[in-house]
């Protein structure tokens, strides 16, 4: 076996250096800047961390104010930019809408250097949950929404354009708390594509758009999406425990379970199992969370497998009223705080990425010309 055999996907390959993220140290512990996501997701808000990931350290209350009124005041579309929305068919990939969306936001307000890349980055912070539910209401229910409001955080204005109302305190929390469990994640396939964009000097729109195409495929983005498909079909915790011992009997791929990197938990799952839970008390869906548990348990007990970020997310987002195609676009918004970074540090150190393959083709030959063929 050679070793690229050995290393596909570049599995325990280091890609290069990073000062904001590490993950699955310490016993499968996942950090941003040195702190501990589960110390973030019990006492910050998502503000707080998307500032320091951009910024690098924790801001001050006269820095929070700043940066939350700077995004507050750049939710609302450009008409140019609905207009575009507009033309996007209802049976378009979300993903797809984000992707279009954040090129075409790079046409009106363009990147003119990178002493503006904070700028922009705030800018897409603030527009991209406009973006999908500007785009979902108009196809999907004929209304053009207002995209500004005076929701204190990214994930409350979200819901507040989604279903046109505040959204309860536990709501408002657990989207916050949402955004700050998938806001960075080291060298994952998407931050990757960003830095590698970022590595040509590309402008941050270029790089972002390049990593939402990243995030689309189902191999990254989408597990949560495809475990609500899952789930949502299970009358009963028995029924999810049945059908998912016949999906292990003929090995099907079971959607939430595993990762990459975390070889013993993912410490994001416990914090948003919790939060399902607790949405869940609150649901006139009495049978979503049991089967998850079941469905849980019965992947731990047949595989040993364990439930990532992903898994309590989709009934999580369910409960708060979420449709399961916006899903993957939340991740979106969240990871861009990453995905900036990312750039930003490519950067200031940059050496365009490019590496080697192991040549697996013909050996040297001649041209034959056509008609000796």
């Amino acid at each position: 076996m050679t070793e690229a055999n050995k290393s596909a996907g570049l599995r325990g390959q280091t890609a290069g250096q990073t000062a904001i993220c590490t993950v699955g140290a310490e016993g499968n512990s996942l950090r941003y800047r040195g702190y501990d996501v589960v110390d973030l997701a019990e006492n910050a808000s998502f503000n707080e961390v998307a500032f320091m990931i951009l910024h690098g350290h924790l801001p001050s209350r006269v820095e929070l104010d700043a940066f939350s009124a700077r995004l507050k005041g750049q939710r609302k579309l450009p008409v140019a930019l609905c207009e575009v929305l507009e033309r996007i068919p209802a049976d378009a990939h979300p993903m797809d809408v984000m992707r279009t969306g954040c090129s075409f936001l790079g046409n009106l307000k363009q990147e003119i250097s990178f002493d503006h890349q904070l700028k922009v980055a705030e800018r897409l912070l603030a527009c991209f949950p406009s973006i999908v539910v500007y785009w979902y209401r108009y196809s999907h229910e004929g209304i053009r929404i207002e995209t500004a409001s005076e929701e204190a955080s990214v994930g409350a204005h979200f819901l507040r354009l989604l279903h046109g109302a505040s959204p309860s305190e536990l709501a408002a929390r657990v989207m916050d708390v949402s955004l700050i469990l998938y806001a960075e994640h080291e060298f994952n396939a998407s931050t990757f594509t960003a830095r590698v964009c970022a590595s040509t000097l590309s402008d941050l729109y270029s790089c972002i758009t390049a990593a939402i195409g990243s995030l689309r495929g189902p191999l990254h983005g989408g597990a949560n999406e495809a475990a609500m498909d899952m789930i949502e079909q299970y009358a009963s915790a028995e029924e999810a425990v049945a059908d998912v011992k016949r999906k292990l009997e003929v090995k099907e791929l079971i959607m939430g379970f595993g990762h990459a990197v975390y070889k013993l938990r993912d410490p994001r799952n416990a914090i948003i199992k919790d939060w399902s839970r607790k949405l869940s008390e609150t649901s006139e869906n009495k049978v979503l969370y049991p089967v998850s548990e079941a469905v849980e348990r019965t992947m731990k007990e047949q595989k040993n497998m364990f439930a990532n970020a992903d898994f309590f997310h989709a009934s999580a987002y369910h409960f708060m009223g979420i449709p399961t195609k916006l899903f993957t676009p939340i991740f979106a918004m969240s990871r861009l705080t990453g995905w900036s970074a990312h750039c930003f540090e490519q950067r200031a150190n940059n050496r365009i990425i490019r590496p080697g393959a192991e040549y697996i083709g013909p050996e040297p030959r001649a041209y034959t010309a056509i008609d000796q063929r």
